[in-house]
């Protein structure tokens, strides 16, 4: 089963959001700290997170580089109500999949659901890339 990692300070946000995947063909981990999303990303067992734009005392910009050098196989979702198209690219450059808004509705919760199944399976893609040598020639 694959892993799904929220990390996001607002507490509704994240509560919403784990309600909304528990029951569908991810395992969903609600994060508490920095150290737990370390963790899961280290140990190469997440391989989606859903990031708020700030946890635990932390920026998502100051958050992101460190989770991708520790997987740069990572697809991160950042969940923000932040429109500055200037952050956005900046965001973007750090290597987010994908900027969502906080979901509040069903349309929202539904581009979520899209979001995240195309960045697993994205992330699968990469990995078996990867592995296949043979692909590479």
């Amino acid at each position: 089963m694959q892993l799904l990692l929220i990390a996001d300070r607002d507490d509704e946000t994240s509560r919403r959001i784990v309600g909304f995947f528990s029951g569908s063909e991810y395992q969903v981990i609600e994060a508490d700290s920095v150290d737990v999303v370390l963790r899961n990303v280290l140990k190469k067992e997440a391989n989606v997170v859903l990031l708020g734009s700030e946890f635990d005392g932390l920026s998502a910009m100051e958050i992101i580089p460190l989770l991708k050098k520790c997987n740069q196989n990572l697809t991160i979702i950042l969940i923000s109500n932040e429109e500055s198209l200037p952050l956005i690219r900046r965001f973007r450059k750090e290597g987010i999949f994908y900027h969502a808004l906080k979901p509040v509705n069903g349309d929202d919760r539904e581009e979520l659901r899209q979001v995240v199944q195309c960045a697993f399976h994205n992330s699968t893609d990469r990995r078996l890339s990867r592995k296949d040598p043979a692909r590479d020639i």
